[in-house]
């Protein structure tokens, strides 16, 4: 029996009382947050947006496990609650806040489920499934203790899209009177895991609703699925892969589902953090510089080509790529392209980690060419930033992208990106504006995209005026966060 369970009058009461409040209450429950537990590009979302929303008079919140690696002491995280009964286990509830905010943060202890190190740990595993199933089912338990109830939870990716399932099939939905919207960062992971394990884990028989008797091509339960098909709203990262992911090509499996929802389907745009983003203000830069004094981004080049024992030269090309290697990022374009961007005369330089193959591959090229390529494989924020300030030239050949948020960082830094046109790049950059889009995804199509790009960057007036247009966009979080209070406040008829 449940904390719920055992108190439902007591719930009624807490539950009524915080009704009457006119303020919106968003509970984020997502798998990581920047700078608490970061792993990627989702983490950012999470770190951010609720910051733009907070400013708007929303109450948001968020809720993540309670990792080895969070440390506790640094985030000055307390304990508020414990031995909240989950299944047959207990969770313990420490609360804190989001650095430089006063958003409350909730982490929910568990040394069985949450205990191994790593946000990640055995991912492709039932071991990691189950880590985020019995994290779903810990957040419905956590609301009396905290006396908080929320309006909406706010579910990302396929980590928490269980959520809308379980806040149906609770006992106490009609008290609690959930909302609930599932954000997909990337529909290409999905949590899927033979189904009487999940089931079974769970404590259902699978015929609670009618989703729950689907299963995929293998005859797999499919988490983000489930979610697709029982959030009271979903989004996705941006208005072109909103529309993308209802075909075939980009829909990963799940269009037919996806179709299905397509009235509730909505794209907003991810935004990026103005502050730490910031080329004026940035202490990872050796020159700072803002659209006044353009000038000094050169100081920056002149020091990353030292850095990396490049000939120091502010008219050679520096052309750069930061993020995951695998397919999806198109780094198969990149290493095949290298070979002709040496005869250019370009400086190519690469920070990531991903495939195995890939790193070889780019490894071996830089070993080759140490004069013009340099390829370090690893994750380093403070390389990153002084990479966007130095370089050119941004690259970002995508296989698919759902939104992206190099492309935005370098514009903000003076930095030109070239690109694929999908996703949300075309969102983004103004193609012969504030960067440069090529359509098919092609080594040829690519080539002759940087070849033109190279011919204007010779062109310093007309270079300029690409900087100057790129540095003025407005990749705020504050425009995605009136956008969501709008979905927010759709969902609740307010």
């Amino acid at each position: 029996m449940t904390f719920l369970t055992r108190n439902i009058s007591r719930l009624v009461i807490m539950v009524k009382r915080q009704k009457i409040s006119n303020v919106v209450k968003i509970l984020f429950v997502a798998s990581e947050c920047t700078p608490i537990a970061k792993v990627g590009g989702l983490g950012d979302v999470i770190g951010s947006l609720p910051k733009a929303l907070k400013e708007l008079g929303v109450d948001v919140r968020i809720c993540l496990p309670k990792y080895q690696i969070i440390d506790l002491k640094k985030h000055k995280f307390e304990q508020v609650a414990k031995n909240i009964i989950v299944k047959d286990d207990k969770v313990n509830v420490y609360q804190g806040f989001l650095p430089d905010s006063k958003i409350l943060v909730y982490l929910l202890e568990n040394e069985k489920y949450f205990g191994e190190n790593g946000v990640y740990h055995g991912l492709f595993s039932f071991q990691g499934i189950q880590r985020f199933l019995f994290f779903s089912q810990a957040v419905l338990e956590i609301f009396p203790a905290i006396d908080w109830f929320p309006d909406i939870i706010h579910c990302h990716d396929w980590h928490t899209a269980i959520l809308p399932v379980l806040a149906k099939l609770n006992p106490k939905s009609e008290i609690l009177n959930l909302k609930s919207v599932l954000t997909v960062h990337n529909l290409s992971t999905q949590g899927k895991w033979n189904q009487k394990e999940i089931l079974d884990f769970l404590n259902l028989r699978g015929n609670e609703l009618p989703t729950l008797k689907l299963r995929d091509k293998n005859s797999d339960f499919n988490a983000l699925q489930q979610g697709i098909l029982n959030a009271d709203l979903l989004n996705t990262v941006s208005p072109t892969y909103a529309k993308k992911i209802l075909t075939k090509e980009y829909g990963e499996d799940l269009e037919e589902s996806l179709i299905k929802r397509k009235k509730e389907l909505f794209g907003i745009l991810n935004g990026i953090d103005k502050k730490r983003f910031n080329p004026e203000t940035d202490p990872n830069l050796k020159a700072n510089y803002s659209l006044k004094n353009l000038e000094k981004k050169i100081e920056n080049k002149i020091h990353l080509q030292e850095i990396l024992n490049f000939k120091k030269s502010p008219e050679t090309p520096l052309l750069a790529f930061i993020g995951r290697l695998d397919l999806q990022k198109g780094i198969d374009l990149i290493i095949e392209v290298i070979p002709e961007l040496i005869k250019l005369g370009c400086q190519l330089r690469i920070l990531g980690v991903g495939s195995p193959d890939y790193e070889k591959k780019l490894l071996e090229l830089s070993q080759k060419y140490p004069k013009n390529i340099s390829a370090q494989i690893k994750f380093d924020p403070v390389l990153a930033q002084k990479i966007y300030a130095g370089a050119d030239i941004f690259l970002m050949p995508s296989k698919f992208e759902p939104c992206g948020l190099g492309q935005m960082i370098a514009m903000r830094y003076g930095t030109i990106p070239i690109a694929r046109q999908t996703g949300g790049l075309v969102d983004t950059i103004d193609d012969g504006k504030t960067g440069f889009l090529f359509k098919e995804y092609q080594v040829e199509v690519f080539l002759k995209t940087i070849k033109k790009v190279l011919n204007l960057y010779q062109d310093k007036r007309e270079w300029q005026k690409l900087m100057r247009a790129a540095m003025k966009k407005d990749f705020s979080w504050t425009l995605s966060a009136k956008k969501y209070l709008k979905l927010y406040k759709k969902l609740l008829n307010v």
